[in-house]
């Protein structure tokens, strides 16, 4: 047995505790094993449910997910301990020191401009480009787009008018087509159509990402609607031809 003993209620400390207990020889096997890449995509999914308990405002859900989000953090922190690079309390003191640096108004700092200055003295960056190049590769694409061109046009770097952005946007629609019928080029024209599509969104005033999770949950709606609309003429989808299920498609009104 393992030297951890049970509580009523537990506290944060008992949580960093209970990580370095099952990461320890003599833990949890699958626990010691782990890295930060090997990980990875929990935390990413970890956060992604912690956000769908905001969206649904589930005071249950956010609780738990926000503790799956926090034990994240303490087992990442605690491979690093284990490593001996820095430990949960440099986490602590580095955003504490962070928070201070980026609210000189509440603080009595020196440091003085708008939050995007404060941001760029903070992480050295000294030019446009140098923010260009900080906005995270990990981010969803769409994001990631959204963010370079929201700090491009914070340069002065923006089209003028929406009939811009749309015209852009029809230009490499028709690259797009012309690359997809002759087979070359098509992955590059596609990622410049969605980028367009992306400087639409910031015209309409519109997250490029919930504009799109709102078409997939039309999509789903619609499809559904098509597929009870061919269970009452008593055949399954798979039962149907292409130009049935397009003619079923579009007898659906999209939502």
């Amino acid at each position: 047995m393992v030297d951890f003993i049970s509580k009523d209620r537990y506290d944060f400390q008992d949580l960093v505790r209970l990580v370095q207990v099952l990461r320890a020889p003599g833990g949890c096997p699958w626990d010691g094993a782990q890295t930060h890449l090997s990980i990875r995509r929990n935390f990413l999914e970890e956060a992604y449910e912690a956000c769908e308990g905001f969206d649904r405002d589930d005071a249950g859900m956010m609780c738990e997910e926000l503790g799956d989000v926090l034990l994240q953090v303490v087992f990442h922190a605690d491979i690093e301990r284990e490593a001996g690079r820095f430990t949960l309390d440099d986490v602590c003191d580095t955003v504490c020191k962070k928070l201070i640096f980026r609210h000189p108004r509440l603080f009595g700092s020196s440091t003085a401009g708008s939050w995007e200055e404060i941001k760029q003295l903070e992480k050295g960056q000294k030019t446009v480009s140098d923010t260009l190049d900080g906005v995270a590769r990990s981010l969803p694409a769409l994001w990631r787009s959204e963010k370079l061109q929201k700090k491009a046009a914070n340069a002065g770097f923006a089209p003028e008018s929406i009939d811009d952005c749309l015209d852009k946007l029809d230009t490499q629609a028709a690259r797009l087509r012309q690359a997809a019928h002759t087979g070359e080029g098509g992955e590059t024209e596609l990622g410049e159509t969605l980028f367009a599509a992306v400087r639409v969104a910031a015209f309409l005033q519109a997250d490029p990402e919930q504009s799109l999770h709102q078409a997939c949950e039309r999509f789903i709606r619609r499809f559904a609607a098509m597929e009870a609309a061919a269970r009452t003429q008593g055949r399954p989808l798979e039962a149907c031809s292409p130009g049935e299920l397009h003619t079923l498609w579009d007898a659906q009104e999209a939502e």
